[in-house]
């Protein structure tokens, strides 16, 4: 019999597949394509301890999702996890880690919408465009001039597909960008120069505008710190796109109120919802969006039907695609 990245030979066995979903979301619009070639399971996370026995597939629909974690040994069965996001870090855990489950991910899905955000975020803030909206509001009337764009320095955190994406798009607006990442190297394609992630004091102080999109990783929390804080230009203006855990916020609310940093442009917070008595809220230099960078029209019909695709790869034998690394936490590309 294949092991679990190559799937299930046709004819075998029909595969039971399990679809965690979030209430209140609608499920994916192709189920019945799915159900063609499986016997499938929906389940919110208190149930998917029992639903889980038996199943050879986990579908990650709601994918914030830690509830794996529980149901774990209730999973005897279980060869491939799908998560339909970017970032596993959630559902990621050692047992998981250490097991033959082969997990996937939404690899590439979101790479051009995102990059468009973070231009977008670095434009509203050259242009000012979040304070005109403010003057707007208060009906002044307000001439100011505005920060060029072309030929300001942008290092993109993150080497990956999104990151690649992003500094493809800001190059072809007229940045120059450099990137951070495991490896230091030189000459790479999109990024030029790439430094070390462990390095980034040494080298943010180069930037205009600092952009955040590494994956979670134990490595990675936390890895904008009050030190690297300190070290960035007062000029600069800091965009998370990632996760929240990548920052301090605590060091985060300082290096703001103090103007040792410009502005930020926050998608992605420690917590979320953001409480409401969160400092972030009401400082005039936050930017903030709903955990939503990534989100464009017909997104979650984009990942039903990537989940299907890898689904009857698996079902025929094929080798599954957008294979994460459970060690490192994302797919990795070399």
């Amino acid at each position: 019999m294949p092991d679990a990245l190559s799937g299930v030979p046709t004819g075998t066995h029909r595969p039971r597949v399990v679809v965690l979903e979030a209430e209140g979301q609608p499920r994916p619009f192709n189920l019945p394509e799915i159900e063609q070639l499986a016997d499938v399971t929906f389940t919110t996370a208190d149930g998917l301890g029992a639903a889980a026995q038996g199943a050879d597939v986990l579908f990650l629909w709601d994918f914030f999702s830690s509830a794996l974690k529980d149901a774990w040994p209730h999973a005897e069965s279980l060869k491939w996890v799908h998560v339909a996001a970017a970032g596993v870090d959630a559902m990621m855990f050692e047992e998981l880690r250490a097991s033959d489950v082969v997990v996937t991910n939404a690899h590439g899905t979101f790479d051009r919408p995102i990059a468009e955000f973070v231009l977008a975020s670095i434009l509203a803030h050259d242009k000012q465009l979040h304070r005109s909206k403010s003057l707007q509001q208060q009906h002044t009337w307000q001439h100011r001039e505005l920060t060029p764009t072309e030929g300001s320095h942008a290092l993109v955190v993150g080497t990956g597909g999104i990151g690649r994406a992003t500094a493809r798009l800001l190059r072809a607006a007229g940045l120059e960008v450099r990137g951070a990442g495991r490896t230091a190297r030189e000459d790479d394609p999109d990024f030029g120069t790439v430094y070390s992630s462990e390095d980034l004091a040494r080298h943010v102080g180069w930037a205009d505008h600092v952009v955040l999109i590494a994956p979670l990783t134990e490595q990675t929390r936390n890895m904008l710190d009050a030190q690297v804080l300190a070290a960035m230009k007062p000029s600069a203006h800091l965009i998370n796109v990632g996760r929240g855990a990548l920052v301090d916020e605590a060091a985060l609310v300082t290096a703001l109120r103090e103007g040792l940093i410009a502005a930020a442009s926050l998608d992605v917070f420690n917590e979320e919802p953001v409480p409401a008595s969160h400092p972030f809220w009401d400082l005039e230099n936050v930017h903030m969006s709903a955990h939503m960078c990534g989100d464009v029209v017909g997104w979650r019909d984009t990942l039903a039907r990537q989940f299907l695709a890898n689904l009857r790869r698996w079902s025929s034998g094929g080798a599954l695609e957008n294979v994460v690394n459970k060690e490192r936490g994302y797919v990795s590309t070399s």
